[in-house]
C-alpha cells in the first residue's frame, strides 16, 4: 500500500468518523427529545388526571349542596311544627271532652279548627304514623314507655296500647309514638 492509498484510507475513516460521530450526536439529541416528549406526555396525563378528579370532585359538591339544601327545604318548618304537635294532642283530647257533652254546635266548630290546622300540617309534610294494638314492637320506629304483662300470648312483644301518637315530616320521624308493649 502506497502513502497515497494510506493517506485517502485515512480519509476516508476520518469522513466514517464524522459521520459517526455526526450520527451520534444525531442520536443523543433524538433520545433527549424522546425523553422530553415522554417526560411532557407524563405531565401532561398526570395534569388531565388532577384535573378530572377535581371536575368530579366538584360535580360531587354540587349534587352534595343541591340534595342538602332540598333537604333543608323539606324539614325547615320542623321547629315550628314540632312546637305545635301539643297543640294537635290537645286539640284531641278537647274533641273527646266535648264530644261527651250535649253542645253539639261546640263541637263542630272544634272540629272544623282541628281538621283545618291538621290538613295545613298535612300540606307541609307532616303525617301520622299509623300505630294500632298488635302491631309489632319496633325500637327503632317505637318509644317504649313501659311494658305490662300481656293479656293475651299473642301481645307479648306487641305494642298494647299507644300513649302519644308518632310524627314524620316527609321521611324522618320527629316524634316517636309513645308505646305500651306486653311483656
Amino acid at each position: 500500500m502506497s502513502k497515497e492509498d494510506n493517506l485517502k484510507e485515512t480519509q476516508h475513516d476520518a469522513e466514517i468518523g464524522f459521520d459517526e460521530q455526526e450520527l451520534n450526536s444525531q442520536e443523543i439529541a433524538e433520545e433527549k427529545v424522546t425523553d422530553a416528549l415522554t417526560e411532557l406526555q407524563e405531565e401532561f396525563q398526570r395534569e388531565k388526571d388532577r384535573y378530572l378528579r377535581l371536575f368530579a370532585e366538584f360535580e360531587n359538591f354540587k349534587k352534595r349542596t343541591a340534595r342538602e339544601r332540598i333537604d333543608m327545604f323539606k324539614t325547615a318548618g320542623e321547629d315550628v311544627i314540632n312546637s305545635l304537635l301539643p297543640v294537635l294532642d290537645d286539640f284531641e283530647r278537647a274533641l273527646k271532652e266535648i264530644e261527651k257533652s250535649e253542645d253539639d254546635g261546640l263541637y263542630k266548630g272544634v272540629a272544623l279548627i282541628n281538621n283545618k290546622l291538621r290538613e295545613t300540617l298535612k300540606s307541609k309534610g307532616l303525617s301520622l304514623m299509623e300505630v294500632k294494638q298488635g302491631d309489632v314492637f319496633d325500637s327503632e320506629s317505637h318509644e317504649a314507655v313501659t311494658q305490662i304483662p300481656a293479656p293475651d300470648k299473642k301481645l307479648k312483644g306487641k305494642v298494647i296500647d299507644v300513649v302519644e301518637k308518632g310524627y314524620t315530616l316527609g321521611d324522618k320521624i320527629i316524634r316517636y309514638p309513645k308505646v305500651v308493649i306486653g311483656q
